[in-house]
């Protein structure tokens, strides 16, 4: 038991242990582990779009006048990078004429500082994909609201759709891309 108590004693032991202790914190913190086993789901409707219960009116009226609707104008399928990830992305023009990347059935891993990309680089299968979304041009639409369900990420008015042709959850702490969609004009 002596020999413990010196050894604990010395300013060098206690030094280690405290930089031990500070640096597994830290690690922590950087990586967020629990993350990777907590899932987050978010199911919002799209903006803008009308659900009925009435029966459709076969013969239109006269004073009826045609209410505009949510536009698809590109789409695609989402592919695995770094984590499995799936579901559809679609570029929706609004009624308003306002444009929001909407997110559809995802599902993917939950992670640190993950975010939605705007993006006009190439979407590349495997490892050739992970890194290449920040060498262009890229707007990012926020924080991912969960990582699963069906959600919608508004574009900045600034902001031109026709400028882009990706959309990457992308991992702004790694710099690396959970997953990927080309956008597919309609």
């Amino acid at each position: 038991m002596g020999r413990v108590r010196m050894l604990v004693g010395r300013p060098l032991v206690i030094g280690v242990l405290a930089v031990s202790v500070a640096g597994a914190g830290f690690g922590l913190y950087w990586f967020q582990p629990w993350k990777l086993w907590q899932d987050q789901t978010v199911e919002e409707a799209l903006p803008g779009a009308v659900k009925t219960s009435a029966a459709p009116v076969t013969e239109p009226s006269a004073s009826s006048t045609p209410v505009p609707v949510p536009k698809t104008l590109a789409g695609g399928g989402l592919i695995s990078h770094e984590h499995t990830t799936s579901g559809t992305v679609k570029l929706v023009r609004l009624a308003d004429g306002s444009h929001v990347v909407r997110l559809e059935n995802l599902d993917t891993s939950n992670g640190p500082d993950l975010r939605v990309w705007l993006t006009d680089s190439p979407v590349k299968q495997g490892r050739a994909g992970w890194h290449v979304f920040d060498d262009g041009a890229y707007v990012s639409l926020g924080k991912l609201k969960g990582n699963k369900g069906s959600q919608n990420y508004p574009l900045p008015t600034d902001v031109d759709p026709s400028r882009y042709t990706s959309v990457s959850i992308w991992c702004d702490r790694f710099d690396v891309s959970f997953g990927a969609a080309e956008l597919v004009r309609a």
